[in-house]
């Protein structure tokens, strides 16, 4: 299992708690990434949103990409991976872009392409926002974009949303072929075109059942398609590590008390304008990607455990969420990772003797 964290952003992560200690600042962000960095972490995910969803659409909130950039010029080794909307980019600027931070970050950044649900939001900033079927045909569009550009000399394109002539990149990016392109999607249309031209694979916060039936549906559809294993299969959590169930409990309940409806205003858009496999409640909407879904909620053992059993049922990196998010991530890495090492170990040897180990 590989550990990421998305990056705070918007000044925390829960609808129903005004004040979590962590700034929408790119001081705060780049404490957070540079600390995470030394504890052990691995990727993180700045998302891309022009409004607050989370604290509110008059809150204040950073722009993804020139904080990528920002962010890639002060860390060494942890990858940054910026969302990205076709509805708001043009894609042969966005391929510069690209390249231009994974030469800053010494072939660290990756894409996470989401085909946006938001319509409010795009009133407000001149997105494209069109029908669920057609954003996602202008996202295989501009995926298909990024890579002619990224691969070829010279490079042309004429698409039902895009017109490329004869575009010159250079340089290319560090990476080869190209920087990782994640992507996460629920409906048919979401997984034709993960399946069959992105790299890694992202879902929201499940169940360990519903994560293990998602990702096999997935594995299936991308040997339909012809291509290599997803290099990478993340998922969101948000977690709550305490040093008794009571008090995990308890916390739990409090960040899930629906108070105020300040914080949700793109609850109706993103039920809505998405097609969701599961039907999500208001209280599942209070932390931000159904973090609460996965169960990452207890003593250090219990999470460890539920860390094992994800990884049994395909995912290999961990998207988390938590609150204070410098204080918590801390926690996570000197008493979580640890025992999850530990219990892998304990895995092992039984195998070894013949002996299971039941999650």
């Amino acid at each position: 299992m590989k550990y990421g964290f998305w990056l705070p952003i918007f000044g925390g992560w829960l609808r129903n708690v005004e004040e979590e200690n962590m700034p929408p600042t790119y001081e705060y962000a780049k404490t957070v990434i540079q600390s995470a960095e030394k504890w052990g972490y691995d990727t993180t995910l700045i998302a891309e949103l022009y409004l607050n969803d989370i604290k509110g659409t008059d809150k204040d909130s950073l722009e993804a990409w020139s904080t990528a950039a920002a962010l890639a010029a002060v860390t060494e080794k942890i990858e940054i991976m910026a969302a990205v909307r076709p509805v708001f980019h043009n894609p042969a600027v966005t391929a510069k872009m690209a390249a231009t931070i994974d030469h800053i970050s010494k072939g660290r950044f990756t894409v996470n392409v989401v085909s946006g649900w938001w319509a409010e939001e795009a009133k407000q900033y001149g997105g494209d926002f069109t029908e669920h079927d057609e954003r996602y045909e202008r996202t295989a569009e501009f995926i298909e974009i990024l890579k002619g550009l990224w691969s070829e000399d010279t490079f042309s394109y004429q698409g039902k949303f895009y017109q490329i002539e004869q575009a010159k990149l250079s340089p290319k990016p560090v990476q080869r072929p190209h920087p990782i392109l994640y992507a996460g999607g629920e409906s048919e249309k979401g997984k034709q075109i993960i399946s069959s031209l992105c790299d890694a694979y992202v879902i929201h916060g499940h169940t360990v059942g519903e994560a293990k039936a998602k990702i096999s549906d997935m594995k299936s559809r991308r040997k339909e398609a012809g291509r290599e294993p997803f290099k990478t299969i993340g998922m969101a959590a948000y977690v709550i590590c305490r040093d008794t169930e009571e008090e995990a409990q308890e916390e739990l309940k409090r960040i899930t008390t629906v108070n105020n409806l300040s914080g949700y205003a793109g609850f109706k858009d993103f039920t809505s304008k998405s097609k969701l496999e599961h039907q999500i409640q208001l209280q599942d909407y209070s932390v931000s990607n159904r973090g609460i879904r996965p169960n990452l909620v207890g003593t250090p053992e219990h999470i460890a455990n539920q860390i094992i059993a994800f990884e049994e049922a395909g995912v290999n990196l961990l998207l988390l969420q938590c609150s204070p998010q410098l204080e918590e991530l801390e926690r996570f890495s000197k008493q979580v990772m640890p025992k999850v090492e530990e219990l892998r170990s304990t895995i092992i040897e039984n195998k070894s003797r013949g002996q299971e180990y039941h999650v």
